[in-house]
């Protein structure tokens, strides 16, 4: 929690004022028994009614001072809390888009979606209590006992006492409650992936009819989250009665021994009066103190819980992408970079650009965190320029993993990948991936107009631009088949679009880029055999100079690529053209012929003997 203060920086002038003005209104506060006390012993003792009058004018002016300076500690510790929790959601956001796919893996969705919004909340409640209470409420504990040395010292070691036995209760509980609220925390977690994941596949769930089962699942999950709350609620609401018990034990032995000094002709009225206020402040501070311990606790858990995520190192060397497409001056820039870098690679190899493949893989293995086995392994093969690769297999085979290394989502575990000769660890990611458009498998849309979706590829592309990547795309009817054309809306995640909408248009948000080397991750899946054709005679129509990866369980999808690599667990099984991996590759061979059976029994009727 501590190295979260960092970001505090820019608001150290509202951390100093807040808790500056809370303790005036506290050492205000603690004039007023003395005054009280004055009224009673001189004023009411002697009946002068102007000397009631002038106290009472001044306890108002007291009241009224403190009111001005609470209202500013508060103007000042809100400004404080809300832009530190601004300045660090930034940053936990910035930190999270800069994570390794593999860090994103391991950390989880939910988690991080509750550490950016819940934990994020009440790390900014713990900090404005924090600024207004805790420096005011010992000010005042502390300062009420020193005042009641002021007016009895015998009287005032009854506070000496109450005091240290009140400090163990309250940061007792709080010992206690930390390591709780930080599993209440963990298991809201889980409450939160399991709704999330219910309402991302409500369809799956209605289609099998496990409706039941998930409501039994987060019936569970939920009811383990109301356990863990009772139990912490239990801890913190010892926290009340025991410091009542305390301050009203101490003050009946208050009450009993300044009636005895009174009596005695030690004390006066007034003062037994002021010592009873002081005790009921002190009373009133614990409460608030207890309140926010409670407060703090839990963001103390919960900053604790977002320093971890801020502490994950982004798994990968390099400049990472930040999200933000460089203006065009920047963009030649890189260009000019790039070249001047593959030219000097180039010329340590002896190799001329026309030579050197645009992927290389190299004896490359990988496997995911936690995996029992790699999920590639042994992979060697190289793509030139212009070329367009097909890669099939089977599911699991690794034909995501495979595509998923060469943007650098993931670092490969042994071998390396190059990219124009270079091995892709060697480019700031920024470089790398304006090199590469690439479609995911699963078709994702932003909430926005299709213009601003189109612009993610390439935010300086003209309309004429956006019009011709749609064309290849096999899109104008989703686009201009509307009213509003490119300004046409988007929903969340594109629902208002079917998925082979969606696909096409994701294939035109990656033409836009204009990229060196294009991956199509199984993105036709949900287009029919006849657009799908169109969308690879179009794309072939595009740059000679571009390669093009497509990932596809469809051997009518890449049949006509230059090589084919045929994956089976994780492993080459076979690499060539259409025509020769029918003869060399059962793999192959059997996909083909399961996918054209028509054919296998045309072969097998012309082999018939007259």
């Amino acid at each position: 929690m501590w190295k979260l203060l960092k970001y505090m920086k820019g608001y150290k002038k509202e951390a100093f004022l807040a808790p500056a003005f809370k303790l005036l209104e506290a050492l205000l506060e603690l004039f007023v028994p003395l005054v009280m006390a004055a009224i009673i012993d001189v004023g009411i003792k002697n009946g002068d009614t102007g000397y009631i009058v002038n106290m009472c004018l001044l306890m108002a002016g007291l009241g009224l001072t403190g009111l001005v300076c609470s209202v500013t500690a508060q103007y000042f510790s809100a400004k404080a809390a809300v832009g530190f929790t601004a300045r660090l959601r930034h940053e936990l956001f910035a930190h999270i888009q800069s994570l390794s796919f593999s860090s994103m893996d391991k950390l989880g969705t939910s988690t991080l979606i509750t550490r950016m919004t819940s934990d994020m909340n009440q790390v900014q409640s713990g900090v404005n209590l924090f600024l207004r209470l805790f420096l005011r409420s010992p000010f005042i504990v502390f300062g009420a006992m020193i005042m009641a040395f002021t007016v009895d010292v015998k009287a005032a070691f009854i506070f000496v006492v109450v005091i240290p036995v009140l400090c163990v209760i309250v940061f007792g509980i709080m010992l206690i409650s930390i390591p709780v609220y930080k599993k209440v925390q963990e298991r809201l977690d889980r409450v939160v992936r399991v709704t999330r994941e219910n309402l991302q596949g409500v369809r799956v769930i209605r289609a099998f009819c496990r409706e039941e089962e998930e409501c039994r699942n987060f019936r569970d999950r939920n009811v383990a989250l109301i356990r863990i709350q009772l139990l912490s609620g239990k801890i913190s609401a010892l926290l009340n009665p025991m410091t009542y018990i305390a301050i009203n034990a101490a003050l009946l032995v208050l009450l009993y021994v300044g009636a005895k000094r009174v009596d005695a002709g030690f004390l006066l009225q007034g003062s037994v009066v002021a010592l009873v206020n002081y005790m009921s402040q002190i009373l009133t501070e614990l409460v608030k103190l207890a309140n926010l311990i409670i407060t703090v606790t839990k963001a103390i858990a919960c900053g604790n819980r977002i320093a971890s995520v801020l502490e994950v190192q982004p798994g990968m060397a390099g400049k990472p992408a930040d999200g933000n497409q460089p203006d065009t001056q920047s963009r030649e820039a890189g260009r000019n970079t790039d070249n001047a870098r593959n030219e000097k690679s180039l010329a340590d190899a002896g190799e001329t650009e026309s030579e050197v493949p645009a992927v290389a893989f190299e004896n490359v293995r990988f496997g995911y965190d936690g995996a029992g086995a790699d999920a590639l392994s042994g992979i060697s093969f190289t793509a030139k320029r212009g070329q367009t690769i097909g890669i099939i297999g089977g599911t699991g085979s690794g034909k995501t993993s495979l595509v998923s290394l060469i943007p650098r989502f993931y670092d490969v575990s042994g071998g390396c990948v190059k990219v124009n000769g270079m091995d892709v660890r060697a480019y700031p990611l920024d470089e790398l991936r304006r090199k590469i458009g690439i479609v995911m498998q699963k078709a994702v849309l932003f909430q926005g107009s299709i213009r601003e979706n189109l612009l993610w590829g390439n935010e300086d592309a003209s309309d004429e631009d956006l019009k011709e990547a749609i064309r290849t795309a096999q899109a104008e009817d989703v686009v201009f088949g509307a009213k509003e054309g490119l300004d046409a809306y988007a929903g969340q995640e594109g629902r208002n679009f079917s998925g082979g909408q969606r696909q096409r248009l994701s294939i035109a948000r990656a033409l836009v880029r204009r990229p060196e080397i294009l991956i199509l991750d199984d993105s036709a899946s949900a287009l029919d055999f006849a657009t799908d054709a169109k969308l690879r005679r179009a794309i072939a129509g595009l740059s000679r100079d571009m390669t093009v990866f497509i990932v596809s369980q469809r051997t009518s999808s890449i049949q006509h690529a230059d090589k084919i690599l045929v994956l089976e667990d994780g492993a080459l099984a076979g690499i060539g053209t259409h025509e020769e991996l029918l003869e060399t590759c059962s793999i192959y061979r059997e996909i083909y012929e399961f996918q054209f059976p028509k054919k296998e029994k045309k072969a097998a009727v012309g082999e018939v003997p007259s």
